[in-house]
């Protein structure tokens, strides 16, 4: 009798060891899912913060007020390998996600339009992406269709990238005491093309960059662009003709 209840505890045991470990098995296969899902959920909040940052230093709501941007001044144009500039001046508009850019120097003249459609370069290997992209995307992201999430990034410049419902994207650098975007790139044709923000001025509330620096890397290397500006202004009288693509 009491071998015949030994034996019997000792079944009991085991089945309550097996009932165990399973449930500690289940328990742990439910919780891996819900800690991925938690940590993602925890890295789309940080970039999220990042984003509400950085368009906040932008200006806010007087940034995305904005109906246009005009920039006047000189650049400086270095081709690969080279550290001899080549002096030009330049005209840029900025309307939504159109633009134009205009170029004068003493050997070339350089035109891009974007049409928020389409755009067009008088000089097809010098093309920037198209103007839905960049600082627009800031302006938009907590749109519908916009996707914000956390890149790699160094503690005293957070990164995170905005993506489109097409797919388009760009990514953000900014600097972590004050939220300026102190860079942000563009991946096109295999390549890429960035802008390094070098000197800030706020006018009329909204964050300036005075001093930036265009790059566009290409198979030939890659191509500089380092425009300072000496008059900002907003909100111009801009007709439609300004954006019309030439006839090719």
């Amino acid at each position: 009798m009491n071998k015949r209840f030994s034996l019997s505890l000792v079944a009991l045991l085991l089945s309550l060891a097996a009932a165990v470990s399973v449930a500690a098995q289940t328990a742990t296969l439910n919780t891996q899912p819900a800690t991925a899902a938690t940590a993602a959920a925890e890295s789309n909040a940080a970039a999220l913060k990042l984003a509400r940052m950085a368009l906040q230093a932008q200006g806010g709501n007087k940034f995305r007020a904005l109906k246009n941007t005009v920039l006047v001044g000189t650049v400086d144009l270095y081709s690969p390998n080279s550290t001899q500039p080549f002096p030009a001046k330049f005209a840029l508009v900025v309307a939504g996600e159109r633009r134009r850019l205009e170029i004068q120097s003493s050997a070339f003249n350089l035109r891009q339009v974007d049409d928020g459609q389409q755009n067009y370069s008088s000089i097809a290997s010098m093309r920037s992406p198209s103007g839905k992209l960049g600082l627009n995307m800031l302006m938009k992201f907590e749109q519908p269709g916009y996707v914000v999430s956390s890149l790699p990034g160094k503690e005293k410049e957070p990164a995170f990238r905005i993506t489109d419902a097409e797919g388009n994207s760009t990514d953000f650098y900014l600097d972590a005491a004050s939220g300026n975007v102190v860079r942000y790139v563009v991946p096109q044709r295999g390549g890429s093309f960035s802008i390094e923000n070098k000197e800030f001025k706020q006018v009329e509330g909204v964050l300036i960059s005075l001093n930036f620096v265009q790059k566009v890397d290409t198979p030939q290397g890659a191509f500089f662009a380092d425009f300072k500006v000496k008059d900002v202004k907003f909100n111009q009288e801009v007709g439609p003709e300004m954006f019309v693509i030439p006839a090719q």
